[in-house]
C-alpha cells in the first residue's frame, strides 16, 4: 500500500464524527445511511459527506440495494497500517521471548547476555 493511501485513511480516521460513524458500521453490519445519521445531530448530507469521506479511504464498502445504501466495514486498511508498523518488531520480541523461555528453562536470568 503506498504512502498516499496511508494518508487517506490518518484523514479520514482524524475526525471524531467519522471514527464513531466507523464505529456504528463496524457493530451494526449492513446499516444504511439513516442509521448513521439517526446518531447525530447534522444533516443526512453532512452524515453522507463523511461516510463518502471514509469510503474513500477504503474503511467502508457500500453496496446498493434498491433505494438504500448499506454499508459494511473494511478491516484491511487499518491492518495493513498495523502490519507496516508492528511486523518488524513482533519478530525480535517472538525472538526475545523464546530466549526468556530457553532461559528460564535452563534456570539462568533472562537478563544476562549468554556467556
Amino acid at each position: 500500500m503506498k504512502t498516499d493511501s496511508f494518508d487517506s485513511i490518518f484523514q479520514a480516521l482524524a475526525h471524531p464524527a467519522r471514527r464513531r460513524m466507523l464505529d456504528i458500521v463496524k457493530d451494526t453490519p449492513g446499516c444504511n445511511v439513516n442509521d448513521v445519521a439517526a446518531a447525530f445531530e447534522m444533516t443526512r448530507i453532512g452524515v453522507m459527506k463523511h461516510l463518502a469521506k471514509l469510503e474513500e479511504a477504503g474503511l467502508i464498502h457500500s453496496e446498493k440495494s434498491g433505494r438504500d445504501r448499506r454499508l459494511y466495514f473494511n478491516i484491511v486498511p487499518i491492518q495493513l497500517i498495523y502490519d507496516r508498523w508492528t511486523m518488524e518488531y513482533s519478530g525480535w520480541w517472538a525472538g526475545r521471548m523464546v530466549d526468556i523461555k530457553y532461559a528460564i528453562e535452563a534456570g539462568t536470568n533472562p537478563q544476562e547476555p549468554d556467556a
